[in-house]
């Protein structure tokens, strides 16, 4: 679902974490009053969602699909970059490839991309491990790129996934059974 200013303490509660913001390219948030500014003006952006536990509707991770002009990525018209995190006590849940197998099908079926590429930084194992599950390929990889919101360089790894190859994994365009 979109983000809330409501959800500011989930936020908090997650993006605080010194292990999650550093794995996804920003600095920890320092508290609820930044969180509920990073919804204003970053996380209500189209196309950004939070990814909410079914039962209690919390907010524990964030996964967007940036198109061309949003992305740090030189993107073609038809294609968007997929980024995400997720709250550490919901780590190897499965919980992150189910949601972005989701926005992988409205990105390809309703959105009608080409190629949905993913970026994450090199140390990131998780992040890379999600990408495998959901049937990204390894494309190329960068050294030493500054990341502004982290004040260092890094190494950046870079997937990506084609409408074809989405679809050669067995997936489709209709609701899943």
């Amino acid at each position: 679902r979109v983000w809330r200013e409501t959800d500011a303490a989930d936020l908090y509660r997650y993006a605080s974490d010194p292990q999650i913001g550093p794995l996804a390219g920003w600095a920890p948030h320092t508290d609820v009053e930044e969180s509920r500014q990073i919804i204003r003006l970053f996380l209500s952006e189209e196309e950004t969602y939070a990814v909410v536990l079914r039962q209690s509707g919390h907010a524990i991770g964030c996964i967007d699909l940036k198109p061309a002009g949003r992305s740090n990525l030189a993107l073609l018209p038809n294609e968007a970059e997929l980024g995400y995190w997720l709250g550490r006590p919901y780590w190897g849940h499965g919980l992150m490839p189910e949601a972005a197998q989701a926005l992988l099908r409205y990105g390809f079926c309703e959105l009608g991309l080409e190629r949905i590429w993913c970026s994450s930084l090199a140390y990131n194992h998780n992040s890379l491990r999600v990408q495998q599950k959901c049937g990204f390929v390894h494309h190329h990889e960068v050294s030493h790129v500054y990341q502004p919101l982290l004040h260092a360089y890094c190494d950046k790894r870079y997937a990506c996934l084609t409408y074809a190859d989405w679809l050669a994994g067995q997936r489709t365009c209709h609701a899943p059974a």
